[in-house]
């Protein structure tokens, strides 16, 4: 399986976009292992699959999560999957062979960060999460009714737990 993973940023701040190049350069590989673990978990067995992953500011982040979810104040992760659960599943039942999208996760640096001193977590576990938290997005889950919570708050430990 040939996963493509886009990372893209508007920093414009020298400090911030050095952190944010520094903590893709570290964490690449993690975040691929991540994303398999995720398929394998899955059943996906997709041999060219594209995901987008952005970074940007907690402003920008304010601002799309106002434009989609109609919520105006910054938050940690968005994803905007292109499919939902049922789509994956025909997908997956069919064997689909081509290259594909499944959308974009865009995080907010600062409000990880923020978090993970809240939550005693540590940055790099906090992003990881929130990519992993993402990703779930991306195939599907949700967590607006509790028991898809419980079910997607699982997955995510799963998916933690297989790339330690």
């Amino acid at each position: 399986m040939g996963i493509s993973v886009d990372y893209y940023t508007n920093y414009e701040k020298e400090d911030a976009l050095e952190k944010y190049n520094k903590f893709i350069e570290q964490y690449k590989e993690k975040i691929d292992c991540l994303i398999r673990k995720a398929f394998e978990i899955e059943g996906f067995n997709l041999p060219n699959v594209y995901i987008g992953i952005g970074v940007v500011t907690e402003n920008e982040i304010q601002d799309i999560n106002n434009e989609f979810r109609s919520i105006d104040k910054p938050t940690d992760v968005l994803s905007f999957p292109i499919f939902s659960r049922e789509e994956l599943e025909k997908i997956k039942q069919e064997n689909a062979e081509e290259e594909m999208s499944l959308g974009d996760i865009v995080l907010c640096m600062d409000v990880i960060e923020a978090h993970s001193v809240e939550y005693g977590t540590g940055f790099n576990r906090e992003m990881l999460y929130m990519i992993v938290h993402g990703i779930c997005h991306l195939l599907g889950y949700d967590h607006e009714v509790e028991d898809d919570k419980k079910e997607m708050r699982a997955l995510e430990e799963k998916i933690l737990e297989g790339c330690n």
